[in-house]
């Protein structure tokens, strides 16, 4: 652990407001290497409105937003009729990575999840962030026993 390395109690989690949206749209920004106000201002909405449960946190170091999840609840889906959470989209500013602030948001939003009686927390990890994936795994998570399936539609029209 470096130094400056703060536990993960010390980083402030805190439910998100609406007013964060520039910050977390910077962050993921810099993490994503382009802008998605659009997607990023739809999920805020989800997050700030679907269940009346915000789910979705963030997290402030030195007096600033440098973290967020975006998270919501569902009672069933694909056939599943267990309730569980699925976690959307995960950032932390570059310059506080190292620093336990994705592990706080994580350990926060577990013990909400766990404090309204949902058991599962899902997400999904692109293969090429082989970080996040060993973050993940790091945290828990472990591969999930169903498959998630695309299709170009643009490629199979026949």
């Amino acid at each position: 652990m470096e130094l400056d390395s703060p536990p993960r109690d010390l980083v402030l989690i805190r439910s998100l407001r609406s007013d964060d949206i520039d910050a977390i749209t910077a962050i993921d920004e810099r993490a994503v290497g382009r802008r998605r106000d659009r997607f990023l201002s739809l999920k805020m909405k989800q997050a700030m409105s679907d269940t009346g449960i915000a789910v979705s946190l963030a997290a402030e170091l030195d007096g600033h937003v440098v973290g967020f999840l975006l998270a919501r609840l569902y009672y069933g889906e694909f056939g599943v009729t267990e309730p569980a959470a699925v976690l959307d989209v995960l950032g932390v500013h570059g310059d506080y990575r190292g620093r336990h602030v994705a592990a706080a948001l994580l350990d926060q939003l577990r013990t909400n999840l766990l404090g309204l009686g949902i058991g599962t927390l899902q997400t999904e990890v692109s293969w090429n962030h082989p970080d996040l994936i060993t973050f993940f795994q790091h945290e828990g998570f472990t591969i999930a026993p169903r498959l998630c399936l695309d299709l170009d539609l643009a490629r199979t029209r026949t």
